[in-house]
């Protein structure tokens, strides 16, 4: 959606999506937006209670059957096994995306670890296309003025063009980009804390094809899964850059994360959103 400083100030009921990498400040913005008559939509959230519960349970019940206690519990249906998934606790998806490399440490098989990433890529399609009518639902039906769409850092590898007409169709997309301090820490960040990401699948293929000539490896199931993430997520952290930049171009307007922290209320957020827009995308 683009407009103008004016058409932005009188649009009644704004409706934005906050596009970057995870780590850059949309959740942050959004919790603080909630509470000022906002709707925050998550789409991870979306996606682990809407389109990825059943394999999210399946996965957890896996683990469970290995151990005998719990086995004969759930196949006697003494207990019941449920995702306690909140905007504010996305560990289970998390944890069902996985990582690639030796299951003796916690690694997934390459084809299981495919399997996953595209089931999430799906799911991730899902939930955005779910937008226009979650912004209806927050007026409608919950009485919130605004709608925030708190996207996935994954939203750039999707390839898919519907998807990202429809967010543009309903809503204003901002992206929000890492200064060079910024992209320093969350670099950082990754590599003292390794996370499951989401990763195109050639994109994937290309990156496994180096670590593996340069790591001496035949087999994905030799790698150290957490080696391998803090490895390859600065590649993927720059190879994400020009495609949110390419977004934001086309789609919509772009703010600093040095930007970002200065706006502490709905007003001043507002604002940054105003200066936005008249320097353009």
């Amino acid at each position: 959606m683009k407009l103008t400083p004016e058409q932005f100030r009188r649009w009644p009921h704004k409706s934005i999506t906050l596009l970057g990498m995870s780590g850059v400040g949309k959740t942050r913005l959004a919790v603080n937006l909630r509470r000022q008559n906002w709707f925050h939509f998550s789409g991870d959230y979306r996606i682990g209670t809407r389109y990825l519960d059943e394999p999210i349970l399946d996965n957890i019940k896996s683990q469970a059957m290995q151990i005998p206690f719990l086995r004969d519990l759930l196949r006697t249906d003494s207990i019941y096994i449920e995702n306690n998934i909140t905007v504010d606790n996305l560990q289970p998806v998390s944890s069902f995306l996985g990582k690639l490399g030796n299951p003796e440490h916690g690694g997934l098989p390459l084809a299981e670890f495919k399997r996953r990433q595209n089931l999430h890529r799906e799911a991730e399609i899902a939930a955005m296309r779910d937008v226009p009518e979650f912004i209806r639902k927050a007026q409608m039906v919950y009485g919130y003025r605004h709608f925030i769409n708190d996207a996935g850092g994954s939203l750039c590898e999707l390839d898919d063009a519907k998807t990202l007409q429809t967010l543009a169709e309903h809503t204003l997309i901002l992206y929000i980009q890492a200064s060079e301090k910024d992209e320093q820490e969350l670099i950082r960040r990754a590599s003292a804390d390794p996370k499951p990401l989401y990763y195109r699948e050639e994109f994937l293929d290309q990156q496994l094809a180096i670590y593996m000539r340069d790591s001496k490896l035949e087999f994905t199931a030799l790698f150290e899964p957490d080696e391998f993430v803090r490895w390859i997520f600065p590649r993927l952290f720059y190879s994400r850059i020009p495609r949110y930049a390419s977004i934001a171009q086309q789609y919509g307007y772009s703010v600093s994360t040095d930007e970002l922290w200065q706006a502490h209320d709905e007003t001043q957020f507002l604002q940054l959103i105003e200066t936005a827009l008249e320097r353009g995308p």
